[in-house]
């Protein structure tokens, strides 16, 4: 313990950032502050949410990189190493998330060989680790839901019913409609996307959510998985309006153009 704090402070002490611990009755909330504000600056590198590309690698790495030294300062957080397994299991994916011309390649369409071996190793240990201390906090669940993706084979071999059941339990812990709609996407693919879409539909007054381009586009790959070419094109159209980021933008607008004249 005291080599991991010290290995922590030189971390930070080289970083020119003073160190200080928090008293431990304001620590939790401290804490919290901190986790949200890395977790948001990692979510920006991996997935931009305006400008030309789709990806701030400096960004995620930066995050992970402060996340460790969060994690060496407490390594009994269960919270901390749930953050930085979460990290390291997503940022795995990122040689594949991009094509030769920076496109954007969906989940089920990417090379899992190109995955980051390394860092899935590092955060399916950790978040193994972390979940048997019980009680798991919002970190830890989507952590062990980018982990049950990360060892499948394939998207059709994933084990979508445990993350059904992983989403759910989030719900339970606060209401939040990207939540919502990850937990909609992955009823649709345990139950069909029948199943889905009536739980989009639910989504469809929510403001947090409607403003923006998500729901539209998952919309669109429901309708798609129906048959419904034509209203998942028109999904599509509106989904590419909203979107901020440009190789969102054309994602969705070759989709759209995939299914024109239906």
């Amino acid at each position: 313990m005291t080599r991991r704090i010290s290995r922590a402070k030189q971390q930070i002490t080289a970083s020119g950032i003073p160190f200080r611990m928090p008293a431990r009755p304001e620590r939790g909330q401290r804490l919290s502050v901190v986790l949200h504000v890395l977790y948001l600056i990692f979510t920006e590198g991996y997935a931009a949410t305006s400008g030309p590309g789709l990806l701030r690698a400096d960004l995620s790495a930066e995050a992970i990189r402060l996340t460790r030294i969060v994690h060496l300062l407490l390594p009994g957080d269960s919270e901390a190493a749930g953050l930085l397994a979460l990290m390291l299991l997503t940022d795995a994916r990122r040689p594949a998330r991009t094509g030769p011309d920076g496109e954007l390649i969906p989940l089920a369409e990417q090379d899992r060989s190109c995955w980051n071996a390394s860092y899935i190793a590092a955060g399916v240990a950790l978040i193994t680790s972390a979940l048997s201390h019980g009680h798991p906090g919002p970190y830890q669940l989507q952590a062990a839901i980018a982990a049950i993706h990360d060892e499948a084979a394939s998207s059709e071999a994933t084990d979508w019913p445990q993350i059904v059941a992983l989403y759910e339990l989030l719900l339970r812990i606060g209401d939040n409609p990207v939540v919502a709609l990850n937990h909609a996407v992955a009823v649709a693919m345990a139950e069909g996307p029948q199943a889905g879409l009536d739980l989009l539909f639910r989504l469809g007054t929510d403001r947090r959510i409607t403003s923006g381009h998500r729901l539209e586009a998952v919309r669109a790959h429901l309708l798609e998985m129906t048959g419904q070419r034509a209203a998942a094109r028109a999904a599509y159209q509106a989904a590419a309006q909203r979107a901020m980021s440009l190789p969102q933008q054309r994602y969705l607008n070759a989709r759209a153009a995939r299914l024109a004249g239906d």
